[in-house]
């Protein structure tokens, strides 16, 4: 480490130890994915662009809350769906993640 220049330290030192951390927040994130803010979409979205702005999360409020029959379970489900391709994003990220750099979240 003494006669390393600059840019070895921070390949072969630095980047290195911030590894494991770097690819725990990767792991952690691949899970949010799917979730695009509400809000934004929702907002933005009127009768002429209603068909391509749609996403999960309003289609699911919808179909759900503002129909003028509630169907709670079918809204329910598309969510569990949504979640359900999350968790499968994580464990192929963890996955991945080990096979490339022995660190992983469990």
């Amino acid at each position: 480490m003494d006669r390393a220049n600059r840019l070895q330290r921070i390949w072969y030192v630095d980047l290195q130890t911030i590894l494991p951390t770097t690819m725990t927040l990767l792991i952690l994130n691949m899970g949010q994915l799917m979730n695009v803010g509400f809000e934004k979409a929702f907002l933005l979205q009127n009768t002429l662009n209603q068909t391509t702005s749609e996403v999960i999360s309003t289609y699911v409020y919808k179909v759900s809350l503002a129909a003028g029959i509630a169907t709670y379970s079918y809204g329910t489900a598309i969510g569990l769906f949504n979640s359900f391709v999350g968790l499968i994003l994580i464990v192929i990220a963890n996955q991945v993640s080990k096979k490339i750099t022995d660190t992983g979240l469990w």
